[in-house]
C-alpha cells in the first residue's frame, strides 16, 4: 500500500512548482534568499497575488518565509526539491529498465 502522507507531500510539491509564475519565484530563490518585495518586482500581478503564489509555495515546503522587521524573506527548502527530484529519477530509471528489456527482447527476435 502506497505511502499516502509521502505521495501528497509529493503531490502538493508538484502543484507548486505546476504554475509558471511559482517556477520563476522558485528559480530565483535557488540563486539565495530574496524580499518579497524583489520577488514581486519582475512579476506582472498585484503584490497579494504574489503573496498567494508564495503561500502555495510554502503549504507545499518548497520555500520558508520569515518576517524581520517590517521585512518579510523567502529562501529555497532544498529537501522538498530533493523529493521530486528522487521521485523523478525512480521513475526515470525504471522506464529505462523496460525499454532496455524491450531492447533486449527485440535484439532475440
Amino acid at each position: 500500500m502506497p505511502n499516502h502522507s509521502a505521495s501528497d507531500r509529493l503531490g502538493r510539491i508538484f502543484h507548486a512548482i505546476a504554475d509558471p509564475t511559482r517556477r520563476a519565484i522558485v528559480e530565483r530563490l535557488v540563486r539565495g534568499p530574496a524580499a518579497v518585495k524583489a520577488l514581486a518586482e519582475p512579476l506582472e500581478m498585484s503584490l497579494p497575488g504574489v503573496m498567494q503564489h508564495l503561500q502555495v509555495l510554502e503549504d507545499a515546503g518548497v520555500i520558508v518565509t520569515e518576517k524581520v522587521g517590517r521585512v518579510r524573506s523567502c529562501r529555497i527548502e532544498p529537501a522538498a526539491l530533493r523529493e521530486a527530484e528522487g521521485w523523478l529519477g525512480r521513475q526515470r530509471t525504471e522506464r529505462e529498465r523496460q525499454l532496455d528489456q524491450l531492447d533486449d527482447y527485440l535484439k532475440e527476435s
